[in-house]
């Protein structure tokens, strides 16, 4: 894979158990933590990496199984929420990064990150909130059909790592404005490159809690009735509103928990808001953070 020039950042790698964990470490200063969803990877916040990084000590791991993480079989790791937020504490801790932390969740992120934020809540300064969720489906909102068919049929399973359908349909509905370049494009689908490297992206479909005895929905209630207790912490929103998944509804529920929340709405972008309008979500991420020392 080489992107180098899309992605110009050092490579680190921490073990976890024997698994290569993989992360961006680019700045010095306050840390910025960014957490990534599925079926993304670091790469997504690199252009907020250049930036921030000048100012800010900037940390954003790739989950096991996307990225330049290593990619195990479910025997050798636990592709699940509860591990997921143990990894990304075990990498903060190993940084020895355990105050004013300002962090920034997209996707699942937005459930690994602030699950790690219910746990230590006097360690998180800002939040930046970018189309994700931190609890359970709105009422409102149907579970996607698309995400259905991924989540409980061998079809799915064939589609998602049999043609890598899930990476690579999303880096074409996920931008609304304007396609994604080719490069872009390759850069986001090429650390899922087999039926092997596609695990994580299954199983984070998979691991999506919708009725009250699914693993998980337990955890994800637990996470959002810690909300309330960043009512007080500096919050920015912003959303595309073309996302199929994390749609109005779920920026609906966000502006209940979080009424003093700053929002911004993108009318005419979709699911990767840092590639739909990324000068902009950047600028508006940058004023924040300075306004809010």
């Amino acid at each position: 894979m080489n992107f180098d020039s899309l992605f110009p950042f050092k490579r680190n790698f921490l073990d976890l158990n024997g698994q290569k964990y993989h992360y961006l470490n680019e700045g010095s200063g306050e840390p910025v933590v960014m957490v990534h969803g599925n079926p993304s990877w670091s790469f997504y916040y690199r252009n907020l990496v250049t930036e921030l990084s000048h100012q800010y000590q900037c940390i954003v791991p790739d989950h096991i199984g996307c990225g330049l993480s290593d990619k195990p079989s479910d025997k050798d790791y636990d592709y699940t929420l509860k591990q997921r937020i143990d990894d990304l504490e075990t990498l903060l801790d190993s940084l020895a990064i355990k105050e004013n932390i300002t962090l920034v969740v997209h996707d699942w992120g937005g459930m690994i990150g602030m699950g790690y934020a219910a746990r230590y809540p006097e360690r998180i300064k800002r939040l930046v909130i970018l189309n994700t969720a931190a609890f359970n489906l709105p009422k409102s909102k149907k579970f996607p059909i698309p995400l259905w068919i991924c989540r409980n049929t061998y079809i799915g399973t064939a589609l998602v790592r049999g043609l890598n359908a899930f990476s690579s349909i999303a880096s074409y509905v996920g931008v609304k404005r304007k396609p994604m370049p080719k490069a872009i494009r390759k850069a986001y689908v090429a650390p899922f490159n087999s039926w092997k490297n596609r695990i994580s992206t299954l199983r984070f479909v998979q691991d999506i809690p919708l009725l009250p005895h699914h693993h998980n929905y337990q955890l994800v209630e637990k996470i959002d009735n810690s909300l309330q207790q960043f009512q007080s912490i500096p919050t920015v929103i912003c959303w595309g509103l073309q996302d199929f998944v994390f749609d109005k509804h779920f920026l609906a529920v966000w502006k209940q928990k979080m009424p003093h929340a700053q929002v911004h709405e993108f009318a005419d972008c979709g699911h990767y808001i840092l590639e739909d309008a990324s000068n902009e979500v950047i600028n508006i991420i940058q004023k924040f953070m300075a306004s809010n020392p």
